[in-house]
């Protein structure tokens, strides 16, 4: 049998210090102060303001004042109490949902796979390296064409958008376990799933979390534009009918809202993340 304690006790040390030289430490950061925080937002909103008022200076364009942050500031307290608003947030959420957790089931144990066995990953890197390298919305033409409604082709969208940062930063988790881990365990007769089970998994932990949360923004990124395709409901579709019928700074507002739902996700995945990597780490 593997000696469990034996093992969880020897990840933790090369995994930690693999954490602090990856460039998935940036994903792990949280401001020590919110009032750096703060401060950054309020540089944001000066810089923006400063935008506006060039743009207002520009003669060709007739409609720079409602791009300014007070009308679009105005503009979003209207949508919040509007009913299509919130019924369309729920929906841009859940295909976001949706297209992450197909990616999950599908990426993470490939990830584990392709990075536990050298010879599958070296296989897997052209084919992998080059389908994401291809615009997800490159496959729209296609994804209208293969599925029959509008919202499995969303759904694809985000999966060939999301996939690729799961697979590559589990197989980064799995191949970064220190091989003298999986040679004592094999010394004590442990089998490949007892070792992905004992040491692959939980040492690739905290590169999967990275991974969702990449996933989360990519996909959030994504979602918008995919919704162009003719659907009724989501933050896209509000986007495209704000612009038809020149309500630009209710466009705005959507705009905004979009950022400000998108950090809130955020957030609340980094807040489980940090939770997680000190209680894996403990």
């Amino acid at each position: 049998m593997v000696n469990k304690n034996l093992i969880s006790n020897s990840i933790s040390k090369p995994e930690k210090k693999e954490r602090m030289i990856s460039l998935s430490t940036f994903f792990g950061y949280k401001a020590s102060d919110v009032r750096f925080e703060l401060l950054g937002i309020l540089i944001l909103l000066l810089l923006w303001f400063i935008a506006g008022w060039i743009f207002l200076l520009i003669p060709s364009t007739s409609f720079g004042e409602i791009f300014l942050p007070f009308p679009t500031f105005k503009a979003l307290y209207e949508l919040l109490f509007q009913e299509k608003f919130w019924l369309s947030v729920k929906a841009s959420m859940s295909r976001v949902f949706i297209g992450i957790s197909i990616s999950a089931v599908i990426g993470i144990p490939l990830g584990l796979i392709t990075g536990y066995f050298p010879i599958l990953r070296n296989i897997a890197y052209a084919p992998i390296q080059f389908l994401r390298m291809i615009s997800p919305l490159a496959w729209m033409p296609i994804a209208l064409i293969v599925f029959t409604g509008f919202e499995s082709a969303i759904s694809f969208l985000i999966v060939m958008a999301t996939i690729w940062p799961i697979i590559l930063n589990t197989a980064s988790g799995a191949a970064n376990v220190n091989p003298s881990l999986i040679k004592m365990a094999m010394n004590q007769g442990a089998n490949h799933f007892q070792i992905f089970y004992t040491i692959i998994i939980p040492a690739s932990l905290p590169g999967i979390i990275a991974s969702l949360r990449l996933a989360l923004g990519v996909a959030w990124i994504v979602l918008v534009p995919a919704e162009f395709l003719g659907v009724a409901s989501g933050l896209g579709y509000l986007i495209n009918d704000a612009r038809d019928t020149m309500a630009y700074d209710h466009l705005m507002a959507i705009v905004v809202a979009i950022g400000i739902l998108g950090f809130t996700l955020d957030k609340i995945f980094q807040t489980i993340q940090s939770s997680f990597t000190r209680a894996w780490i403990d």
